[in-house]
């Protein structure tokens, strides 16, 4: 297999797994070196591809490399076209001629407006069914990038792709400066993300490599006609899609949060740990993974309550442990100094200066 951005935090530790796998031989292609990176280049380079393609000759590509929404404070729309646009469009092209499959990390954004509905409006229902408009480069450009990949493959069956819309899976602290006065206490926003938006990374890697197997299987089975499609790899939620769970969910989060985990005395955790429960109108959107978890097989390790007995140290230590680490904090640079003075959020999204280059590929 062929991993792009394989320097960054979801590509390193997709890398690590693989390598960890003996039924892998994996080769990473990276902009920024890195010890997973066996190939140093970039993805907007069409012929660095097509030479990565040749030395690792993979049955799957797995591509992860991308410009990130934080970006959008330090690069412009053309880095973004160039990066996630004409960078996919390599890979999806050299993987079409080398007779490989490919799994496309994307990432929810793509859903753009329909994220923030009206204040009166109930909590949005998020499906891979939805189509809305981007509300940023970074959303428009995945959303372009996944429709090269649809016409490639599901058009001109030229090759096969699975999409995965990530949501949020990385450390630092949340970009939107009322979220951040809100809630004080960094790690009490990510336990409720749990519940709609987010996802640890080791979840996200499972997925991908259960894509790459059900694409691998397709490969093989000369009848199969499915050549494209998209999952969301979000924790899956409690909540149901109804119009008036939604509805109360803006209305009365605590309450229908309380009635969908009977079984969890969540109000007693969050006492004791001293953390609070959205406010009205906090919570506008609902992921659902179910196509993932029925689909694929996906079984991800991490949920809301999960995540809530473990740091509420009513799990084994492992558990603790991986918990923890969800909301670690690492010292050194933050990612965009001067944008995060001008947003003024009082938390620095904090990581290390090696971090910094491998995580976000500031080249690329």
């Amino acid at each position: 297999v062929l991993v792009t951005g394989s320097s960054g935090f979801l590509g390193s530790k997709l890398m690590a797994r693989l390598r960890d796998e003996a039924a892998w031989d994996a080769v990473g292609l990276d902009v920024v070196k890195g010890p997973h990176t066996t190939i140093v280049g970039s993805i907007v380079d069409a012929q660095t591809v097509a030479s990565a393609m040749a030395t690792a000759k993979p049955a799957v590509v797995f591509h992860t490399a991308t410009l990130h929404k934080p970006h959008i404070a330090s690069h412009s729309k053309r880095d973004f076209v160039d990066v996630n646009v004409t960078g996919t469009l390599n890979v999806v092209e050299a993987a079409a001629a080398s007779n490989a499959s490919v799994v496309f990390t994307s990432s929810t954004s793509a859903y753009g407006e329909a994220l923030k509905p009206t204040p009166t409006a109930p909590a949005a229902w998020i499906d891979e069914t939805l189509m809305a408009p981007s509300k940023n480069v970074y959303g428009a450009t995945k959303v372009a990038a996944e429709d090269l990949c649809r016409l490639i493959s599901a058009h001109e069956r030229r090759t096969r792709v699975v999409v995965l819309r990530t949501s949020r899976f990385f450390h630092e602290e949340d970009d939107d400066p009322a979220k951040c006065a809100d809630f004080p206490d960094d790690a009490n926003l990510k336990t409720l993300e749990f519940l709609h938006r987010r996802v640890h990374v080791d979840d996200v890697v499972e997925a991908h490599l259960l894509a790459a197997r059900r694409l691998l299987k397709h490969a093989r089975d000369d009848s199969c006609k499915v050549f494209f499609d998209r999952y969301i790899i979000s924790a899956p939620t409690p909540f149901s899609n109804d119009a008036a769970t939604l509805a109360k969910l803006r209305a009365d989060f605590r309450a229908v949060l309380v009635a969908a985990l009977p079984d969890d005395d969540v109000e007693g955790a969050f006492d004791r740990l001293g953390w609070k429960f959205y406010a009205p109108g906090a919570i506008d959107r609902v992921y659902s993974s179910e196509k993932a978890v029925r689909e694929l097989g996906w079984r991800p390790r991490w949920d809301f309550a999960g995540v809530v007995r473990a740091i509420h140290h009513q799990a084994g230590d492992d558990d603790r442990r991986v918990a923890e680490a969800l909301f670690a904090k690492m010292p050194g640079h933050t990612y965009h100094p001067q944008a995060e003075q001008q947003k003024g959020c009082p938390h620095a999204r904090v990581v290390s200066s090696e971090v910094l280059e491998a995580h976000w590929n500031l080249s690329e």
